[in-house]
């Protein structure tokens, strides 16, 4: 269970909140490329028994949460863009 929770869930609820808070596509992205990361390194060197290697797992898995976390704010900008836009339309045609 662990595991989803820190290199799915996670990451995607930092992409949510990255793009909620900054509403731009570049912005959310990056927030959510060092938010994810900085959270995987984090929880991964509070999980690991043996810290020994744990700075070198971070860095080998952290490619797929990022990758969560900027999927998530880019569909998450995606989605509200598009509900701006059709209500838009919506107005100069009335």
């Amino acid at each position: 269970m662990e595991p989803l929770l820190v290199l799915v869930i996670l990451p995607v609820l930092i992409g949510i909140a990255a793009e909620v808070v900054f509403r731009d596509a570049k912005k959310s992205s990056l927030a959510a490329v060092l938010g994810s990361a900085a959270a995987v390194c984090i929880c991964i060197q509070l999980l690991a028994a043996n810290g020994a290697w744990a700075w070198f797992a971070a860095l080998l898995v952290s490619p797929l949460p990022i990758a969560f976390a900027v999927g998530a704010a880019l569909f998450w900008y995606g989605h509200t863009e598009a509900r701006a836009r059709r209500k838009r339309r919506d107005r100069r045609n009335a």
